[in-house]
């Protein structure tokens, strides 16, 4: 299995970080990384959670399978509000 992504030094993944973090998520899957490391995001909203999904569409455009570990149980309680439970891959 590939190495967490330690490019992501994220806290938060909220609507006010949502642009900064796409552009350092996509820079990273540009760069191979498959593995992302959520186990630093300490506040997330529904831009984080459309943040993750979006993530997830640049991979796969670009071939590759992106998995998430570590995912905070706020971001797991966001997916099952919106009805996105396993959406998420997870290692």
């Amino acid at each position: 299995m590939a190495e967490a992504n330690p490019m992501l030094s994220l806290d938060a993944l909220t609507f006010e970080t949502a642009q900064a973090a796409l552009e350092q998520g996509c820079a990273a899957i540009r760069a191979g990384e498959t593995v992302f490391d959520l186990g630093g995001i300490r506040a997330a909203d529904s831009s984080g959670v459309a943040l993750l999904l979006a993530w997830q569409r640049r991979a796969r455009d670009a071939g590759q399978k992106l998995t998430f570990i570590n995912v905070p149980s706020n971001i797991d309680a966001l997916t099952q509000l919106y009805g996105l439970e396993g959406v998420l891959a997870r290692s």
